[in-house]
């Protein structure tokens, strides 16, 4: 009997220590991952929207608000993040928009889109994507993604037959499913964009 209560408590020491030593690395290591992630992310946003020097977190972003202009317009998705893009003077030129779809072939995929003031799409970049090899996946490369670029549009359609325009992005053989998904992923950054910012920027270019 005595052997277990020693045991235990050998035992509830170690717990004790081994809790507070895991405590420790976590303070010590919680700031250093926090600026890394941190990094991670400005290097995303630069990557679509390369005339930025610098981005912060929009402050009134508003979730609910968002899922409610993107289900208004019938996209199954979400606004995850936003970041307002800013010029060495500190002046807002764009944003930079982060979108989850939930229509990809092997669930959701994540992807961020660089938009200017006047609603040119520069850039678009996988967050996260996990489709299938050799098709879908190719939603992540250059020759795909840059259909996007330098566009000025409503919205985005695609389009199996070659059929031209800024608005047609030709689809991936093999992989419907992904290009509607990654086109209607941009088309929710847009429509949110038009929504939010669009109207208001509109009225400082008029004045």
């Amino acid at each position: 009997m005595n052997k277990m209560i020693k045991n235990t408590c050998i035992l509830t020491v170690i717990t004790l220590v081994a809790g507070c030593l895991l405590g420790l690395v976590y303070e010590v290591t919680k700031a250093p991952i926090a600026k890394a992630k941190e990094a991670d992310k400005q290097a995303a946003y630069q990557k679509v929207l390369l005339e930025a020097d610098s981005f912060e977190a929009y402050a009134d972003f508003d979730e609910q608000a968002a899922a409610s202009i993107l289900q208004d317009a019938g996209y199954d998705a979400d606004i995850t993040e936003v970041a307002q893009a800013m010029d060495n003077n500190g002046s807002v030129i764009g944003y930079v928009i982060s979108v989850t779809s939930h229509e990809a072939y092997a669930g959701d995929l994540s992807l961020s889109v660089g938009i200017l003031n006047d609603g040119t799409v520069k850039g678009v970049e996988m967050l996260s994507i996990s489709e299938t090899a050799g098709l879908g996946m190719k939603a992540d490369e250059s020759e795909f993604k840059d259909q996007f670029k330098d566009k000025n549009v409503e919205k985005f359609t695609y389009t199996k037959n070659g059929e031209k325009g800024d608005d047609k992005i030709d689809a991936i053989s093999g992989a419907t499913i992904t290009t509607n998904a990654v086109t209607n992923a941009v088309d929710s950054a847009l429509v949110y964009f038009q929504n939010t910012f669009q109207n208001e920027l509109g009225g400082m270019i008029n004045e």
